[in-house]
Order: structure tokens, then sequence, then C-alpha cells
């Protein structure tokens, strides 16, 4: 399949996925209120915690290892097999602890929690790592779809008030076991199961577990967050937080999706060494993803303060305060990605990764650790953007010598200029159309539309290069 068939496939699908929590929320916040939306978010953050355990570090090994083994089929089945297994044993283990924490150790938000142990029960039969690794994007988007579209009506049908939470997560969670399952019949004909010795299992533990390292990273500044506002300024704090981080995780996933695919196609061309197409498909990934996170952060920045009590009611008004802020992590969590996709895991130079993030999350605990106390969820805001930053200037250290630095921050103020001409003519509509409504909202979003567009069309003509997604 092209690449450009696998990015529609893979963005359409993860943003659908981000999509319906998002669709959800206004529903959920109006019937659950703040202290509701903060102990499920509670509840989930951990569920994630522990899937990630349970995954390992998969979702890149896997996605890379796979590729650069689909040409050799007797080579791709041993591969499989051989990574299945391990993954059968780590996520065992894994559910065992979740239990644990279950009945053990969770508090108000336990009886949520029971009900998503499915999520935890799910890692033993994801095989999503495979079928990206073999470009089959497109049967993981269409099965997940259909699940998860069932799943989100579940919630609009069941759930009246914050005593049924319960059935938001038992619904999700029941989701992704159902999609994970549908997925695995996808598989037959494309690789098949052999039983490997355990040695040849455990071999992929080692790497997975290094990756793993960056993953748990990840995990603590884009999950502990919300844990560390719940526990220190409480589950109205953590509710705010939820609903901006919920919007910004959304759009993120514009930027997920092409770097997985990215990964997987620059992977299998490193493999066969095709060292000059690597580097076109680089430079013209990172103007492409460039221009679209600094349309989003500008964007954001522009509409946060108005969309926000529209979109989750007027008791989440200042989520939008954290949402402008928050939205320019985008530029910073794009330009590591394609870093990250298409040079560093490629070239299975996997401790830049694992120190980049590292010192991200780093920066991330001790800021959230200093501001939280007497910030809030503007404290967790602040340290989120100190942390995304630290990940592309550790990349910075180590790749400044092999990569057009100048070239790609090029590319970023360039963008950078045009998001804010956006942003200010964004605001200007905005004042000749104070009223707050989706009329208005609309009115201001169009026109960054056509601004932000009109602008990035000249930029190209000028430049000679035309719009970035073009093969050439």
């Amino acid at each position: 399949m092209s690449t450009k068939k696998n990015v529609a496939y893979n963005v359409a699908y993860r943003i659908f996925s981000l999509l319906l929590p998002v669709i959800t929320a206004p529903y959920l916040s109006r019937v659950v209120g703040k202290a509701g939306i903060g102990i499920y978010s509670e509840a989930w953050t951990v569920s994630e915690l522990f899937c990630l355990v349970g995954m390992l570090g998969l979702a890149d090994y896997g996605v890379r290892t796979i590729a650069q083994a689909r040409d050799d089929r007797e080579k791709l089945d041993r591969t499989f097999s051989g990574i299945w297994q391990m993954q059968l044993l780590v996520a065992g283990v894994t559910l065992l602890f979740w239990f644990g924490y279950v009945f053990l150790v969770a508090g108000r938000e336990k009886y949520i929690a029971l009900h998503l142990t499915m999520m935890s029960v799910s890692c033993l039969c994801s095989f999503d790592w495979c079928l990206m690794g073999l470009d089959q994007f497109k049967p993981v988007a269409l099965r997940n779809t259909v699940v998860k579209l069932v799943a989100a009506a579940s919630v609009f049908i069941f759930i009246k008030n914050i005593d049924d939470l319960w059935i938001y997560g038992f619904a999700w969670s029941l989701a992704t076991l159902l999609g994970n399952l549908s997925c695995a019949l996808t598989l037959k004909g494309k690789v098949s199961y052999r039983r490997v010795s355990m040695k040849e299992t455990l071999k992929h533990l080692r790497p997975c577990a290094v990756l793993f390292i960056s993953v748990a990273a990840v995990s603590i500044f884009r999950k502990m967050d919300k844990v560390m506002v719940y526990n220190i300024a409480g589950e109205d704090q953590n509710g705010l937080y939820e609903n901006a981080e919920k919007i910004i995780y959304c759009l993120s996933g514009f930027i997920s999706a092409i770097g997985t695919v990215m990964m997987a196609k620059v992977s299998h061309m490193q493999e066969k060494g095709e060292t000059e197409k690597i580097a076109r498909n680089i430079d013209r990934s990172m103007d492409l993803v460039v221009c679209m996170v600094s349309a989003m952060a500008f964007g954001v920045a522009a509409v946060a303060d108005r969309f926000a009590p529209l979109f989750f009611g007027e008791e989440f008004r200042y989520s939008g305060v954290l949402m402008a802020p928050l939205g320019f992590t985008l530029i910073m969590i794009g330009f590591a990605n394609v870093v990250r996709t298409q040079v560093v895991l490629p070239q299975k130079r996997d401790h830049i990764f694992v120190k980049s993030v590292c010192g991200g999350a780093v920066v991330n605990l001790i800021v959230n650790g200093s501001l939280i106390p007497f910030m809030g969820s503007m404290g967790a805001v602040i340290g989120t953007l100190m942390a995304e930053m630290t990940v592309p200037v550790v990349q910075f250290i180590f790749l400044r010598k092999e990569l057009p630095y100048k070239r790609f921050i090029g590319y970023v103020g360039i963008y950078a200029v045009m998001g804010g001409i956006m942003l200010v003519c964004v605001r200007l509509i905005g004042q000749v159309f104070p009223a707050e409504n989706w009329l208005n909202l609309g009115i201001m979003t169009v026109t960054g539309v056509i601004v932000y567009g009109a602008m990035c069309l000249i930029c190209w003509k000028a430049s000679g290069k035309g719009i970035p997604l073009r093969s050439k």
C-alpha cells in the first residue's frame, strides 16, 4: 500500500480514536461535572500506565523489527512468534499486578478501575505492531473504528449521572479488547505462529526493555501530570486539566499517525540502504509536520477561551486558559517525532530516544512538583511545556552534526510567523463578533484556515518546492 494511503488510514483512525472521547466529553462534563471527570481521569490514567508496562516498548520495537524482516517469510514468522511469546509473558504478569492495584491500592476510583480490567487483558492480543510493520494500516483502522463507534454510542445511551461512570470505563475497555481481537483475524495468511524457544523469545526482551524506559519516561510527563494534579490540587483541578489536555492530545494524533507510517517505511528503506531517499523523506516530513503543528498551536491559542465554555460547559471555562499555552507543545512534539521515527529508531540508536525523553521526564517532575502546589493545573501546563522542549533539545545535542537543523529550525520560524499573523487576524475577527456562540467561533475558525492556508500556498509557490506531502 502507498505511503499516502497508509498515512490517510492511520491519521483517520488515530484521530477518530482520539476524537470519540472528545465528542463524548461535552455530554459527560455536564452530566458528571468536574469531580466526576477528575475521578475517571485518575482511574483511566493508571490503567493506561499498566497497559504501557504490559506492552513494554512494542509500539516502536515491534513495528521496526517486523518492517525489517518482512521480505523474508521464514525470518518474519520466527520474529513474530518470538515477539508475541514475550508479549504474552510480560502482559500476563502485568495483568496480575493490575488486579493487585484494583483490590489493594485503588481509592474512590476502585469501582471504575475494576471495569477497566479488559484494557490490561487486551494487551495479551494486541497485534497493531505487526500489522503496521507489514504496512497493513487499513485493517487496524477499519475494524477498530466500528467497535469504538458502538462504545461511544453506549455513553449517550447509558450514562445519566456520576454513578454510571463505570459504564464509560467498561464500554471503552471492551471496545479496545474487541478491536484487538478483530485485528488478530487479519494476520491470517500474512504471518504464521511457530513455537520458538525461550531463548529466542527472551532475546527481544532487552531491546524492548530499553525502549520501554523511554515509554515510561514519556508516560511520566504525558500521564503522571494528571496523577500529580489529582493528588496535589484535587479532582476539580484535574477535571479542568483533563479536558484541556484531551483536546491537545487529540490534535497530536495527526503527528503520531504520520510518524508510525514513516517509521515502518524508513526502517524498511534503512534495511535496503536507501540513504538518499531517507534524507528526502525526512526533509519533506519535517516541512509538512511543522506546517501542521504551527497551524494547530496558534489556532488553539486564538480560539481556546471561546471554545472551552461552549464545548465543555461554563464550569470548564478555565480549561480554555490552560489550552492556549498547552497547544504550543504540539510544535515541540511534532519536531521531535520526525527525528525520533525517521532517524533515531530506524537506525537503532535507541539510547538517544531514551536520554531525550528521560531528560524531559526529569524536568517535568521537578517543575510539576514545584509549581502544582501553588498554581494548580497551570503548574502542570508549564511543566509539560518545559518537558516537551527538553526532548528536541537533547536530540539536537546528539544529532546536530548529522541533520540539517538550520533548515529545520527555519521551517519552524517561517510557519510560526504565519501562525502569529493568523492568530492576530482571528482575534480581530473575534472583536468584530464578540458574542460567544458556535456561529462566531466558526467564523473565527474559517478565517484562520483561509489566512494560514493562503500564506502557505504563497510560500510553497515562491520556494518552488510545492506541497510537502507530494512525492517526488
